[in-house]
């Protein structure tokens, strides 16, 4: 426990030093939430890297976003705890193979999950989160729309809307995990609780859901709900979130094995050491940044 503490005084000594930030993803693990400035889903925190006024980010979470937050503020100094931290959904698509099948669909418009590389976000109009997908794809003039890299996402946007979507074969291999009979099971044991499950699952999983949020949406839905138990069907990490934020509550994963590897990989010695070296620095080629940014910020310009 001295150790633990220690770590983190050592952390908040160097934050002040650097003029640093920490942004943590819900996913991310619990003390490390704890240890945050600002814990939120893709949009919120893409909203803070945006507007905070410190000298360096400390992105806790996977390397897209430590690469959006670049790509909104090239004059900090963005580090990503661990490397390796990325996200295999996004490695599902290159730009290249963007470029390819663009020319496939001419004058169709490319909405791009954020959960995707820098390279490919600037082969795009505009970026969308898990929040306001449905918002972006509406706010586009054309009938037809790409949708990359998430064809679950991309799924759930065409069943709330009138647009026509070409969608890429991508997925989440957390979400993918989670099956009808995890919930009908919990449905069963738990008959008055409320199902709440993330757009990145398969459509069978949405179709048993009362509610298909973005994490942060989830956490709106259950501080505002009359009910006292919610089925909750995305990677573990939210529920620390929603036990700290819902107390008297009672949350249950649709599985505890929904875990996405990567964001688990942050902890608070590499939190310490980044700080320490300011190292890894993650920084996008400025020719990429630039188009990449047009598409982010008609993002935030939606909302």
């Amino acid at each position: 426990m001295n150790s633990t503490l220690n770590v983190i005084q050592r952390i908040n000594s160097l934050k002040q030093d650097r003029r640093a930030i920490i942004l943590a993803h819900n996913y991310q693990p619990d003390v490390i939430q704890d240890i945050a400035d600002f814990v939120g889903d893709s949009l919120e925190l893409s909203q803070q890297a945006a507007c905070n006024q410190a000298d360096v980010i400390v992105f806790c979470g996977v390397h897209f976003m430590a690469e959006t937050a670049y790509i909104l503020s090239p004059q900090k100094s963005v580090l990503l705890p661990d490397s390796h931290a990325g996200c295999p959904m996004a490695d599902m698509i290159s730009a290249e193979e963007l470029r390819a099948k663009k020319q496939e669909l001419p004058q169709t418009p490319v909405v791009c999950y954020v959960n995707s590389s820098a390279a490919v976000k600037a082969e795009s109009d505009i970026c969308c989160t898990s929040a306001n997908a449905v918002k972006v794809v509406q706010s586009l003039t054309q009938h037809e729309i790409l949708f990359v890299p998430d064809k679950y996402l991309g799924q759930w946007v065409s069943s709330q809307t009138s647009k026509k979507l070409h969608m890429w074969p991508g997925f989440c291999p957390t979400h993918s995990r989670i099956q009808p009979q995890h919930i009908i099971e919990l449905k069963a044991r738990y008959p008055e609780a409320k199902v709440m499950v993330h757009p990145e699952c398969p459509e069978e999983i949405s179709a048993l859901a009362d509610t298909v949020p973005s994490t942060s949406g989830m956490l709106r839905y259950a501080k505002q709900s009359d009910a006292r138990q919610f089925i909750v069907g995305t990677e573990i990490g939210i529920i620390h979130r929603l036990q700290k934020e819902a107390p008297g509550k009672e949350f249950i994963p649709v599985t505890p094995h929904i875990v996405c590897p990567n964001m688990k990989l942050t902890t608070l010695d590499k939190v310490l050491q980044c700080l320490e070296d300011m190292q890894p620095l993650v920084t996008v080629p400025e020719d990429i940044r630039s188009r990449a940014y047009t598409a982010v910020r008609r993002m935030l310009q939606v909302g």
